[in-house]
């Protein structure tokens, strides 16, 4: 009589992993797109004779749909509130799919890790608020962390503790589709497809939200495509072992507001309350309202007021975000020129339509609104490590420049307003040219192709099976 070996636990599975992971280093046989895979493609640690994993239906009871029939397909998308740029992509994302397929699929927008998860990542949203703060310190999570084998072992150690509380949280959606809109997203789902055997019947896909330069954790081996927002980023990915046919360049996912015909400047400006013949800049500082903003527009409001004949040639924007104590200090200021002080805003799409050139932080979706809008723009500051990138993306491109002085950068509007029309019309004309606003749906497009790919072998497991559960 044989006797089975008892099934392995997540924990151990990684650990072994590590394991193997180190030894493939230590004795330079290669490297792994991630620490866990064993040979052949398998777990190390799952035996061949285990249970096939499936998204399990509540205890106790049966789908009853018809063979291959139509059903609405689930789409998780996984995201992190470190930064804006990820939750708007998210949200973008979302939101073409509705437009383009309507009700053909429920997409689900979640940070399973917070919710689920333990720290650090439950706990990741303040970390990078704190270390962006302390920008030395953010510098060197940055790099210090861009080693294959550092972030290798670092994640997988995070599965071994929090794989199946993360596994728990996806089950909830039962996804068909997963959409990865953030660095630390695709390792541990992955690991729970791999370890319930769902990765070829659900479709696993990443969103790259970093313009340009982007952390080596974006990139993972395993997905069915990885959505890059640039040549560049591609040229990243493919040194990173993504195959030709795993990697798309369609640009960032901006939302569909954005690529859709918007009323006149001269309708926006009585809309929003806005001088009407004035020329407007737009002083942005991402969603936190961070870099020297405050600076900038006090130094906007001495350039852009002609002290001999006592007027004001431009108007000043500015966007606060969530800074309200920034938004607070400027509003108790006596302004010489024409200003709205705006908090955090959902119609972007509005102001930059009433304005003629952006004042902003090297943020990627920011950049690329303003391209979509035809801006020109002026980069005042930027994160290191993920937005080092942008700048020669935007000034060797001829769409704007990049100036680190509050007082340079208000000369600079004011000579763009009275004198040098030009050179703003021609890096308005960059501008638009580098603008991609159908890459959202683009993307949710080559998505549903995938899907569709998959459809009938996905459709047929997940009605044949959707009533099991399997062993721990």
């Amino acid at each position: 009589m044989s006797v089975l070996s008892p099934r392995r636990s997540i924990r151990e599975a990684v650990f072994d992993s590590v394991l193997f992971y180190h030894g493939k280093i230590q004795h330079g046989k290669g490297r792994r797109p991630f620490a866990g895979i064993g040979e052949a493609g398998g777990f190390s640690g799952i035996e061949e004779g285990d249970e096939l994993g499936i998204w399990g239906e509540e205890e106790g009871t049966m789908e009853l749909v018809q063979l291959g029939a139509e059903r609405t397909k689930n789409i998780l998308i996984l995201m992190s509130d470190t930064g804006g740029g990820h939750r708007a992509s998210a949200e973008a994302i979302r939101d073409a799919f509705r437009l383009e397929f309507g009700d053909e699929y429920k997409v689900f927008v979640k940070d399973v890790c917070k919710e689920h998860a333990g720290w650090p990542l439950n706990n990741m949203d303040r970390s990078y608020k704190f270390m962006v703060k302390h920008v030395r310190l953010w510098k060197v999570a940055f790099h210090g962390t861009s080693p294959r084998w550092v972030h290798c072992f670092y994640l997988a150690a995070l599965a071994s503790f929090y794989a199946k509380k993360v596994e728990i949280g996806i089950k909830k959606y039962k996804p068909d589709i997963i959409i990865s809109v953030h660095p630390l997203m695709q390792h541990i789902p992955l690991w729970v497809l791999k370890w319930q055997n769902l990765q070829k019947r659900v479709v696993f896909t990443t969103v790259i939200t970093d313009l340009n330069t982007c952390h080596p954790t974006w990139f993972h081996a395993d997905v069915n495509r990885c959505y890059c927002p640039s040549e560049e980023v591609a040229k990243r990915a493919a040194v990173d072992g993504l195959q030709p046919s795993q990697i798309r360049v369609f640009g960032l996912p901006i939302r569909p507001t954005f690529c859709r015909a918007i009323i006149s400047k001269d309708n926006l400006r009585v809309e929003l309350e806005m001088e009407p013949k004035l020329p407007a800049v737009l002083l942005m500082g991402g969603g936190e309202g961070m870099g020297p903003v405050k600076k900038t527009a006090m130094a906007l409001g001495e350039s852009l007021y002609n002290e001999s004949e006592g007027k004001a040639f431009g108007q000043l924007v500015v966007i606060c975000g969530r800074n309200q104590s920034l938004r607070s200090t400027l509003q108790s200021f006596l302004w010489k020129i024409p200003v709205k002080i705006m908090g955090f805003e959902t119609q972007m799409e509005k102001w930059m339509g009433a304005c003629d050139c952006i004042i902003t932080k090297a943020g990627p979706g920011t950049i690329a609104e303003a391209l979509i809008r035809g801006l020109p723009i002026i980069l005042n500051d930027f994160i290191p490590g993920q937005e080092v990138g942008n700048i020669p993306y935007v000034v060797d491109n001829g769409a704007g420049v990049f100036c680190g002085s509050s007082k340079e950068t208000a000369k600079l509007v004011a000579r763009w307003f009275c004198s040098d029309l030009i050179e703003l019309k021609k890096m308005s004309e960059c501008a638009l040219n580098l603008a991609q606003p159908e890459a959202v749906f683009n993307i949710v497009k080559d998505i549903h192709e995938l899907a569709q790919e998959l459809g009938p072998m996905s459709k047929i497991s997940h009605t044949m099976t959707s009533s099991f559960t399997y062993g721990s």
